[in-house]
């Protein structure tokens, strides 16, 4: 049963927007054009105005034309299947314009945005100098428009469909989360960012993605691979860079409701206007999104593998021109869920799990432009985040185990980019931040202070030669200090093959839950005791004649003795453009990790309890490749693909093997045919939870004629193992594996009323597929959702 969460009135909001829409602007321009190829009227293209969102289509003749606009500095975004994305800035500053002569030019362009690809066009996060293009690693890009061609919603929905990304779940004892995998790396090694500054707030290593609501997302930037040279120490293994909308030049609002399956409800309303006669612009949206939870388990379970629960968010972003050269800007997000989970195991045990989180993120930065060549940002960021986890038996109410975690981030940060010239540009900056953690569970723990200084850049030397750089510094007040290098290579070998490598390295010191937290999950009756406080918590348990067995030898090699993890990537591809209707680019990834942080049974207690602790694996390796196109073989039709293969292994693992160290020495069990026999190295199967093979593809098509947009996605991941069922400490052919899956989404959506009003229909796992070892896997999802905008025409 879902207790029923406090429900904030949306009157005001909604009035508040509807004020917005009211602001008077200056007097009204239009914007038109023609648009050619190879000299003939090409109609039926998209042209889009940035940032005011308004969309029309090219007539016959190839014209369109945007009425009644106001001053300001606009974007025309012409697409095309079938032809390359063209961008065009236009500044209306009180005079009218001449009509524009826009030739498209024919081919397409992937996602996989190349490691130096320098686009121009590309809209940049106003608040933050750092861009991803200066990234040694390859960098994903997913705009706003392909994330509503989806019709997702949330932000892990967007991510589990993209090469060489899996979405793994941690659902017990409290602590529910929906993370991301990337290139072999778990959650624990991947920043999330939203415009430029981190998100905190981690159940047992993985940032809740289902946290964020994608309405309000203008890109999403992926970097694959290290890229702590360019965010920091986190970055150890990749960078999702969330960047919400901003700037606006026109008054709009739009409001949008979903329903559906499992009675998933997802409402939002955003809104965004100019103020102080176009000096500033104001962007605000809100989101409710609740669902009754499911199960994947019902045979063993009554009740639901995850949770039901409620969520509320809301999200602003303002800019004001302070000067000519001088801007002020200020960001900021809540966001609340409430959740409650009833597991029935049988026999009368039955238990509620509780979870309420609260985040808070607030950002003042000031942007100075000192001439054309140098800029500065200055700013102050805040995080905060709660979460009031607990765990009790229903029949007697008593709690079994509650978790009351708090963490707060204070940063500060100054930005400085240099261009000297077209050959070459700079980005530097140094900061420091203090983080505070208060938890129930955590004894004798410290602030974190940190203090970081970076410089990147690009350089091209020759005309077919680009090269991005970049060296970080990071310290921290319990670890000491690294420096972070990246470089990163662009050939252009001619006009259909382009070569690409770069290598980067990360860091990421052990946090306060890995070396303080002493957490028991009575659902599964397993404690963990953080490395630091390791020895005296089992000595304080064997004087409580708690503890039937230690494991001597871990104790002596873990405890107190966690080191900081460090990491090196290294990528190489081609980039292969054999005809304007077809693009392939396929690239191979390395990736080593030293002192890799693990969990490792330490001791049993006398109830049969199984107690881990942490310890730092000598070496792990992920490596693979992938390779991903994009085809337009007629207009208004787009197939997408990708695949990555994954190896994935703790090499110290095989070492042992093959040294007859224990515990790896010991007899592979065929449960099949009941013999045993010595293990090889070739046994080792590799780490838990990751697939040797994953895959997707996807077809866009569009009817102009009907103005429907529909689209076919499905996404494959091959087996991968869940757990050590024969004893022997790794995994084996004859572990317990998740089998191999297909999941198939669609979705149409019909345009009216001059594309103010959209009507959607979305069905996600279409055949239905579920499997009690993924709790996080709903079955099959149909939604209906209706929105509607008000913007001038």
């Amino acid at each position: 049963m879902k207790p029923k969460s406090q429900k904030k009135p949306l009157k005001n909001v909604i009035n508040v927007f509807l004020l917005l829409t009211l602001f008077s602007v200056n007097a009204q321009k239009n914007i038109s054009g023609f648009i050619y190829h190879s000299q003939k009227p090409l109609e039926n293209a998209i042209v889009q105005l940035e940032p005011s969102n308004k969309t029309t289509h090219t007539n016959a003749d190839g014209s369109f034309t945007f009425f009644g606009l106001s001053d300001g500095t606009y974007i025309i975004k012409v697409t095309s299947m079938g032809f390359k994305e063209y961008r065009h800035k236009i500044i209306l500053n009180g005079q009218q314009t001449a009509p524009l002569q826009i030739d498209m030019e024919a081919g397409i362009d992937l996602n996989e945005v190349s490691i130096l690809n320098k686009s121009r066009s590309a809209k940049n996060n106003p608040e933050n100098l750092i861009n991803a293009q200066y990234s040694a690693m390859p960098v994903t890009i997913i705009d706003r428009k392909a994330i509503e061609l989806m019709g997702s919603r949330r932000l892990d929905e967007v991510l589990k469909e993209q090469t060489g990304i899996a979405i793994v779940n941690n659902i017990s004892g409290g602590a529910r989360s929906v993370g991301v995998q990337m290139q072999g790396f778990g959650s624990e090694y991947i920043m999330v960012l939203i415009d430029g500054q981190p998100m905190v707030g981690r159940n047992n290593g993985n940032f809740d993605l289902s946290r964020i609501s994608v309405s309000n997302i203008e890109r999403i930037e992926i970097i694959k691979g290290a890229s702590s040279s360019l965010y920091g120490s986190e970055a150890l293994g990749g960078t999702i860079n969330i960047i919400t909308r901003h700037g606006v030049v026109e008054p709009q609002l739009q409001a949008a409701v979903s329903y559906g399956t499992l009675n998933i409800m997802d409402a939002v309303l955003e809104g965004e206007t100019p103020f102080s006669k176009n000096k500033g612009t104001l962007n605000l949206a809100t989101n409710y999104y609740s669902t009754d939870g499911f199960n994947t388990n019902s045979k063993y379970i009554n009740g639901t593998t995850s949770p039901p629960y409620d969520n509320y968010s809301l999200q602003g972003r303002s800019r004001y021109q302070l000067g000519e050269k001088s801007f002020l800007n200020f960001s900021g997000r809540y966001g609340l869920r409430r959740s409650f989970m009833r597991k029935d195991f049988g026999l009368g045990h039955i238990s509620g799990d509780n979870q309420d989180e609260q985040d808070l993120n607030l950002s003042l930065s000031f942007d100075h432009r000192f001439s054309n060549n140098l800029r500065s940002i200055t700013r102050y960021y805040l995080t905060f985040y709660s979460a009031d986890m607990s765990v009790a038996w229903q029949e007697s109410t008593t709690h079994t185990s509650q978790d009351v975690f708090k963490q707060t981030l204070h940063r500060i940060e100054q930005q400085f980019s240099y261009s000297g010239t077209r050959s070459y540009e700079l980005v530097g900056g140094f900061g420091g931040s203090l983080e505070n953690m208060n938890d129930d569970a955590l004894t004798n723990v410290n602030s974190l202070r940190t203090f970081f200084s970076y410089i990147q850049g690009e350089w091209s030397p020759i005309k077919k030669l680009k090269a991005v750089g970049g060296l970080r510094y990071d310290y921290t007040n319990n670890f000491g200090g690294r420096i972070n290098p990246s470089f990163g290579l662009q050939y252009f070998i001619n006009d259909k093959i382009t070569f690409k490598t770069g290598i980067g390295t990360g860091f990421k010191a052990p946090d306060f839950k890995t070396n303080y937290l002493v957490f028991y999950n009575s659902n599964s009756n397993y404690l963990v005791i953080g490395n630091a406080v390791l020895a005296p918590t089992l000595q304080q348990l064997q004087n409580e004649g708690q503890i039937s067995e230690t494991r001597q030898y871990v104790l002596n090699q873990a405890a107190g003795k966690l080191e900081a993890e460090k990491s090196t990537s290294y990528n190489a591809g081609l980039v292969f453009e054999p005809s304007k209707a077809l693009k392939v680019e396929g690239s191979a990834f390395f990736h080593k990790i030293t002192n890799q942080i693990n969990s490792i049974q330490v001791a049993t207690g006398t109830n049969n309890q199984i107690i881990y602790t942490y310890q730092n694996l000598p070496e792990t390796v992920n490596k693979g490749f992938e390779i991903g196109f994009k085809s337009s073989p007629f207009n208004n039709l787009q197939i997408n693909a990708g695949y990555q293969y994954l190896i994935a292994k703790d090499l110290s693992v095989k070492d042992s093997i093959r040294a007859n160290k224990w515990p790896y020495n010991q007899n592979i069990h065929d449960p099949a045919t009941g013999n045993s026999y010595k293990p090889r190295p070739s046994d080792y199967w590799g780490i838990e939870n990751r697939s040797r093979h994953m895959a997707n593809a996807a077809v866009f098509y569009r009817y102009e004629p009907w103005k429907i947009n529909a689209n076919i996605r499905v996404n494959f991941r091959g087996k991968y193992p869940f757990g050590d069922r024969n004893g022997n400490q790794f995994i084996d052919k004859y572990d317990t594996f998740v089998k191999d899956y297909w999941l198939m989404n669609a979705n149409i959506e019909k345009k009216l009323l001059k594309d103010h009003l959209s009507i959607r229909f979305t069905a996600e796992n279409i055949f239905d597929y579920t499997d009690p070892l993924m709790p996080g896997q709903p079955g099959r999802i149909l939604l209906a959702g209706v929105s509607y905008s008000f913007f001038k025409d």
